[in-house]
């Protein structure tokens, strides 16, 4: 009964076919159905009938109707008398006291469907007042209202094109297959043994698993309302009015039922054993949302174009039916494992920022500490400096008072010699104005001969009488002036350490193994001393993580000056320097510098110079001359005929270094290093112990090993730049005058090498102990390194291309 249940089941609505209408591609479809996907097409400025084609939902066939629209179509008569023997069978099984309407399985018992045409009448009728609680049997509601049903006919209507068979399901999760042509009715075992596609089946198990999954969140909603919502829910398959008051409520129909309603419509058998009875639960706690563009249709899918969630008819006949679509499963676990890792994310975050809340009040609760501490040094502080002011006020106050005694005890004698003198004068004056009364001559010159004396005598002591204080500068000596100290204490303040100086890069000076690092500093009065730290700078952009390398550094502290000499550097190494200026409340550092010793000073060597060339006095210059006078032979010399050549004075075994050569108008010449075992006898280059660019008249080579290659480069070329990194296992040549790249040896040295030259016309000019040009500090090694290898201990690499001369020409250089 099952089996042929499924097979009489409308992929809309997953009831059994009622008014099957047959469609030209031979499947057939619910006259309702029909009429409701012509209804989703409709909009409100467009009648019905203007509607003249639809896809079958099961094979997206393009139906084409003619003006009499879906009664254009025929019935499908065969379809609707067996539906109706199935029907009455069923019916037969069941309990004989249910209502006409009731049926088995998950077939649809009434005449016909609530939203068929025929009953326009009752619906109008059901508007016009409260409409009762649904009279649909429990199987129709539940196929009609269960948010799997239709989604499941939409995927594999949307499937047919990607397989030979169609999937679908009704509640049951019952499976079936059809041909995209023929009837979709077979067997059971048709329906196990047919092909399905893989994602066709997967979406109709997640679709059943979703289905279980919703039924069981409506369990638990249910489970969760108050006792007085429960109370109030009514049976909504009673016929009477008002209807009696529900017991139970079916979570797989959907529907409440009251005790009489419950037994005549869930006998104990399958499937009903199998439907899960709840306590009464108002249908709107129950049923899912609806969709928003579509009346009644539960929202059964998820749009991943719109992100929206849309029920059937939106994939069908919708805006969304070229989109792509997931089941409402597959998007739930996908959101909530979203969700749950972004939570996980908000959890750790929020725990990081209470990490950090709690370090901040830590802070806060030391910063209030350190306040605390600080200001009571303030008060101590101020406390001692007006102490000290208070003491020399007291001080400066008795010095001033016995100032004040001394002076007017000196006075004070001074104003009793001249009360004194007074005196005496006023007598003299009063016994001199007497003596000049008297008109007897002789009188007269007795008594005022001796009178005179006495006045002359107190005329000239008069001068004696001189203040020893003068009043307008009476206390110079204790002037009082703290402008000095107003200002000092003015500027009362934190002692802050000291701005970061700044190292003057066109002040540094080198040489081979020294370099001396000049600096300034803003707050040169408030350094107390200076400390000073350099490393070899390795090409590292981080200068956080290497400054935090601590055991790289070399510190020099206590440095008074505003400069200060590093000895014993590599040759030819770049350095980071950085300055700290440093007093008693902390210090800052400049901003890092790179400065570079410069290359290993040497000159030509004239015990391995050819006998017949010529070496200046200052042994830098190097010119053939066939006069020149017969040296004795020793090892180290070059004796071969041709091997016109001198090697430098030094044995490099590390660092850095950096020399040029000027060519002048030479056109024959070979620079290079070479092992101190290399040939006497033979050109440079044709050992494996010597490497060295060459030039032929107007050709360019590099030469090792008895390997040759041709190289581009001007010949203007009158100053060749080398550079040797011996740790780098790198010898490089350059246009010194136009800073361009010639070629450079990748050798694993294993012995120190030492400059060699050789010529055969003109001459040669050494500079050596100069430093590193920026433009190969700046070249990157990829941008040095382009071309092809010969052997050797290491790879060749140059600029050159393939060149016959190299095989052919060359040998006018032999």
């Amino acid at each position: 009964m099952e089996t042929l249940e499924s097979e009489l089941t409308c992929p809309i609505c997953l009831e059994l076919f009622e008014d099957p209408l047959l469609l030209p591609c031979a499947h057939s479809l619910c006259f309702n159905c029909a009429h409701r996907i012509l209804v989703s097409h409709c909009s409100t400025a467009k009648p019905l009938e203007s509607i003249s084609a639809f896809q079958c939902p099961t094979c997206r066939f393009v139906i084409t109707l003619n003006h009499r629209g879906l009664e254009g179509l025929k019935r499908n008569v065969t379809l609707q008398n067996i539906i109706d023997r199935f029907q009455k069978a069923a019916s037969s099984l069941g309990n004989s006291s249910s209502s006409s309407s009731v049926g088995v399985g998950v077939g649809v018992v009434s005449a016909s469907s609530p939203n068929s045409p025929n009953n326009e009448s009752r619906r109008c009728h059901q508007q016009q007042q409260p409409p009762p609680p649904s009279r649909l049997s429990p199987h129709s509601v539940s196929a009609r209202g269960s948010p799997a049903a239709l989604s499941l006919a939409v995927i594999n209507a949307n499937s047919a094109h990607h397989a030979n068979g169609i999937v679908a399901s009704n509640g049951n999760g019952i499976c079936g297959t059809g041909g995209s042509g023929g009837s979709s009715k077979t067997s059971s075992s048709s329906v196990t043994a047919s092909p399905v596609p893989s994602s066709a089946g997967t979406l109709a198990m997640s679709m059943e698993h979703q289905q279980q999954h919703q039924q069981h969140q409506q369990q638990q909603q249910v489970a969760t309302l108050p006792p007085h919502l429960r109370a109030l829910v009514g049976c909504q398959f009673c016929e009477q009015d008002p209807p009696r008051e529900a017991i139970k409520t079916c979570v797989t129909c959907e529907v409440s039922y009251c005790d009489r309603c419950l037994r005549a419509t869930h006998p104990n058998k399958k499937p009903f054993t199998t439907h899960r009875l709840v306590e009464p639960v108002p249908d709107t706690h129950l049923r899912g949302l609806t969709c928003l563009e579509h009346e009644n249709e539960k929202v059964n899918m998820y749009c991943a174009v719109d992100d929206q969630l849309i029920c059937s008819l939106c994939k069908l006949v919708g805006r969304h039916r070229d989109h792509q679509v997931t089941s409402l499963s597959e998007r739930f676990d996908k959101l909530k494992q979203t969700l749950e890792n972004n939570l996980t994310n908000l959890v750790k975050r929020n725990s990081e920022l209470e990490n950090q809340m709690a370090k901040l009040i830590q802070i806060c609760q030391q910063v209030e500490v350190n306040t605390a501490m600080h200001e009571a040094k303030l008060v101590e502080e101020c406390d001692e400096l007006v102490e000290i002011i208070r003491q020399r006020k007291q001080v400066i106050a008795v010095k001033i008072k016995e100032s004040k005694v001394m002076k007017l005890r000196k006075l004070a004698q001074q104003i009793a010699n001249c009360r004194q003198c007074l005196e005496r004068s006023s007598a003299l004056i009063t016994q001199a104005e007497n003596s000049l009364k008297e008109n007897d001559h002789a009188r007269f010159l007795q008594t005022a001969r001796n009178v005179a004396e006495r006045v002359a005598m107190a005329t000239a002591s008069s001068q004696v009488l001189i203040p020893d204080v003068n009043l307008n500068e009476a206390f110079d000596n204790f002037a009082l002036d703290f402008s000095r100290e107003k200002k000092i204490l003015e500027g009362l303040d934190y002692l802050t350490a000291p701005n970061p100086p700044c190292i003057r890069d066109e002040l540094c000076t080198a040489s081979h193994d020294t370099i001396t690092v000049h600096w300034t500093s803003e707050d040169e009065f408030s350094v107390t001393s200076y400390e000073l730290q350099y490393t070899i700078y390795t090409g590292q952009t981080n200068f956080i993580s290497l400054y935090n390398s601590v055991d790289s550094w070399m510190i020099v502290p206590n440095i008074k000056q505003n400069h200060y000499t590093v000895h014993g550097l590599q040759s030819g190494t770049r350095y980071i320097f950085f300055v700290k200026a440093i007093n008693q409340a902390g210090s800052r550092n400049s901003e890092p510098a790179r400065l570079k010793t410069n290359s290993q000073p040497f000159k030509l060597d004239p015990k391995t110079a050819h006998k017949k060339l010529r070496l200046s006095n200052d042994c830098l210059t190097m010119e053939k001359d066939e006069s020149s006078l017969k040296k004795s032979h020793t090892p180290e010399r070059f004796s071969s005929t041709g091997s016109y050549g001198s090697a430098g004075n030094v044995f490099i075994d590390s660092g850095c270094h950096y020399w040029e050569v000027l060519l002048g108008a030479s056109t024959w010449y070979a620079v290079g290093v070479a092992y101190k075992s290399a040939p006497k006898n033979e050109w440079s280059g044709k050992n494996s112990s010597s490497w060295v660019f060459s030039r032929c008249n107007n050709n360019f080579l590099v030469r090792h090993n008895g390997k040759e290659q041709l190289l581009e480069a001007s010949l203007q070329l009158r100053r060749l730049g080398v550079l040797l990194d011996y740790d780098a296992n790198a010898l490089s040549f350059w246009d010194a005058m136009n800073a361009q790249h010639l070629h450079t040896f990748h050798v694993s040295f294993l012995l120190p090498v030492a400059p060699t030259f050789m010529i055969w016309n003109k001459s040669l000019m050494l500079l050596s102990g100069l430093p590193v040009p920026d433009f190969v500090d700046d070249c990157s090694e990829q941008q040095l390194l382009d071309g092809i290898g010969v052997g050797g201990g290491g790879t060749l690499m140059c600029r050159s291309q393939e060149s016959p001369y190299v095989l052919s020409t060359m040998k006018g250089c032999h």
